[in-house]
């Protein structure tokens, strides 16, 4: 049976990834807040628009939604014009969003009450993997809905992976952000170093990143750090709204992130100065500015 979806939200991950539904055959309405931007993807891709999210979602089997934070999350879900209170009975909500692990439990909660399914899916990839479909996927909610979703989202995706109940793909993407904050900490005081020490900075990287101290963030990001380049990639200021949701869970559960509440810190001087739209790998940026 041809399904219809719909897509909210067409920012620099969602609008490719709806794009790749619509490449993919299926028919696409979508909703943005901005509307030219639903109007140029509608333009590109040949799919509806609507006015607003419950619009959108009022025939689809399944609706998408990758928005900010959990305030945009719940505007387009359950506030006013939200899709929930649009989609049929027996339809599919799945949530991109990386969003705190209580919003996944409430709109679970929600959807249960509209006779709807729910599943949190927030990806890790940023926007080239969401450009190129290699987008990794974490899920939360039951296996029998999520077996129906997982064959639509690796049009998108390399890896969608269920991990338990709804709101565990949120806390397996919180560990994932945990680590890439160290990472990322870890990879700009090496490169920092290198070049105190005086070493051919990217002949470095070309050595140990075959070995164990290699990384994603290592090949794909040394070659724009050591340029000063990081007007691209994953916004600091959204790198620091998820790091708040890790912090927050792990004094809900008293897990300590000493780390990862020093790279949030240090990512609060990155803002300072002025690098709110900067990729996360501007933490070597705060290291020079400190010389």
């Amino acid at each position: 049976m041809a399904l219809n979806l719909a897509f909210i939200g067409l920012g620099v991950m969602g609008s490719p990834m709806a794009g790749h539904l619509a490449k993919a055959g299926y028919s696409v309405t979508v909703f943005n807040r901005t509307t030219e931007k639903a109007k140029q993807w509608a333009a590109s891709h040949g799919g509806l628009i609507g006015e607003t999210p419950a619009e959108a979602a009022k025939n689809a089997d399944i609706v998408f939604c990758c928005v900010g934070n959990d305030d945009d999350v719940r505007s387009v879900t359950t506030g006013e014009n939200g899709v929930i209170s649009a989609m049929k009975a027996g339809s599919i909500l799945v949530d991109h969003t990386t969003a705190s692990a209580e919003l996944a439990t409430e709109l679970d909660t929600a959807c249960r009450a509209a006779g709807l399914h729910f599943i949190d899916a927030p990806v890790s990839g940023g926007q080239q993997g969401a450009e190129n479909g290699k987008l990794t996927i974490m899920c939360g909610g039951e296996e029998e809905i999520f077996n129906q979703c997982q064959p639509i989202m690796e049009t998108y995706a390399q890896a969608v992976t269920l991990m338990g109940d709804a709101g565990a793909g949120q806390l397996t993407k919180m560990v994932n952000q945990i680590c890439i904050a160290g990472l990322v900490q870890g990879l700009s005081e090496g490169l920092y170093f290198a070049e105190k020490a005086g070493l051919d900075q990217k002949k470095v990287i070309e050595v140990i990143s075959k070995g164990a101290a290699g990384s994603w963030q290592m090949v794909n990001r040394h070659k724009t750090m050591v340029e000063d380049e990081y007007n691209h990639g994953f916004a600091v200021d959204w790198m620091r709204k998820d790091l708040d949701i890790c912090l927050s869970q792990g004094r809900k559960i008293k897990a300590k992130l000493p780390v990862t509440a020093l790279v949030d810190q240090f990512y609060g001087e990155v803002q300072a100065m002025g690098g709110n739209r900067w990729d996360t790998s501007s933490l070597l940026k705060r290291l020079k500015a400190t010389d």
